[in-house]
């Protein structure tokens, strides 16, 4: 304790708490940040920045009162300070974290729930921290499953910012001047209808960038290597909002586990409802398509760092018998555990999956009407409140109109 006896509180101490009262001006929080924060971390609409200091369901609030409609997280899945998450959070806090070398009923509890949201292939969770760590950990299990290096990626994709994930992430290293990609990594053709290698009037579009993979793969093996895996994101975020054709990724799987590799779908940033006709984006492939290993995040936990790798007991066993035990320190925690639970109790309890297959499809109704007046709008894709649209200069040849879409947001900004 750093009170003294008799109640007596050290000077700076006070001057600690009074500090954490007394909210700083804007220009002093800017001037700390440029000075103790790394400069490559990007903050939106660094020219005037937003100070958000609270938020409640979907609207945030700057320090002088003005209310935003949030429209760019896709971490408050069920609404910022969701009583009922901070609620499960704040008690179980109060009664006990620690890691999962204890055994405890949130864990087993929330592995179980989950699980019932999947198929039942998909049996066996470990729990980490991040989306990044995620994707980091189905990297290993498919290493170690298979007994191969070689992975397959897509063009623009993203699966997060550790080492193992910029080398699959051509999103990422095609931002660096010096990129060298990785001899391991292999980048097949994004499956994008609109302006792809393959169209929406070519009549079979998905055997077609399926057909790419396959040829990939055979190349590869030309070479003398194999293929671990196949990773994409059920639905491209970063990547453009795109939505493969159905079939796609049924064929996809069928060339890489031929290949002796296995399906890794990422659902961090598209998974639990947002798509509105199911839970998971993989599954508006069709019920017959069920990956091997399925990450997710992000809406996990509500804003709550957590995440999760769900696959096989095949490969759960294939890990296993690396002879190396798997610890997380904090993944799968007895609060992360109480948060998860709670996301999922309200999802099904306020009826957000139909609320985003209802609204989602208002949206995109209201911007189907904005395209009528506007030529800029080339094109609106999505599922459920996963929508996107894209801006062109024409929209025939489909160039991007890459500032005007700057302009676009800028004008939303500060517009409640």
């Amino acid at each position: 304790m750093l009170a003294g006896v008799d109640g007596a509180r050290p000077v700076f101490l006070w001057y600690n708490i009074k500090m954490s009262l007394d909210r700083l001006e804007k220009k002093k929080t800017i001037d700390l940040r440029k000075k103790h924060i790394g400069p490559s971390c990007k903050i939106f609409f660094s020219h005037d920045p937003i100070k958000i200091v609270k938020a409640k369901g979907q609207y945030m609030y700057d320090e002088k009162g003005q209310r935003y409609l949030d429209c760019i997280n896709n971490v408050a899945h069920v609404g910022h300070s969701h009583p009922d998450v901070v609620k499960a959070g704040a008690e179980q806090m109060g009664l006990l974290n620690t890691n999962t070398r204890f055994l405890h009923d949130n864990l087993v509890l929330y592995a179980q729930r989950l699980q019932a949201t999947l198929p039942d292939k998909l049996s066996v969770c470990y729990f980490v921290n991040s989306g990044s760590e995620a994707n980091d950990l189905a990297l290993r299990l498919a290493w170690q499953y298979t007994g191969n290096k070689d992975i397959i990626t897509l063009e623009n994709a993203y699966h997060g910012h550790v080492s193992s994930l910029i080398d699959i992430s051509p999103y990422k290293f095609h931002q660096l001047s010096d990129a060298e990609q990785s001899h391991l990594v292999h980048v097949a053709p994004s499956p994008d209808v609109y302006r792809g290698k393959y169209r929406a009037d070519r009549p079979d579009a998905a055997t077609a960038y399926a057909d790419e993979v396959k040829d990939i793969i055979e190349k590869v093996h030309k070479k003398g290597h194999k293929i671990a895996a196949f990773i994409a994101e059920s639905l491209q975020s970063c990547g453009g909002q795109v939505i493969p054709p159905a079939g796609y990724f049924q064929q996809v799987a069928e060339h890489v586990r031929k290949a002796g590799g296995v399906f890794i779908a990422d659902e961090v940033q598209v998974g639990f409802g947002r798509v509105g006709s199911q839970f998971w984006a993989f599954q508006l492939q069709g019920d017959d398509f069920v990956p091997d290993i399925v990450t997710m995040g992000k809406p996990i936990g509500n804003g709550h760092p957590m995440s999760c790798v769900v696959t096989t007991r095949e490969v759960a066993e294939a890990f296993l018998s690396s002879g190396m035990e798997y610890f997380n320190t904090f993944g799968g925690n007895p609060v992360s555990c109480a948060i998860g639970l709670a996301v999922l109790d309200v999802i099904e309890k306020e009826d957000l999956q139909r609320n985003a297959l209802r609204v989602g499809q208002y949206l995109i109704n209201v911007l189907e009407k904005q395209k009528e007046k506007h030529p800029l709008i080339g094109d609106i894709r999505g599922r459920g409140l996963f929508v996107g649209v894209e801006l062109v200069k024409d929209r025939v040849k489909l160039t991007p109109a890459t500032a005007e879409a700057q302009e676009v947001i800028y004008k939303f900004w500060g517009e409640d």
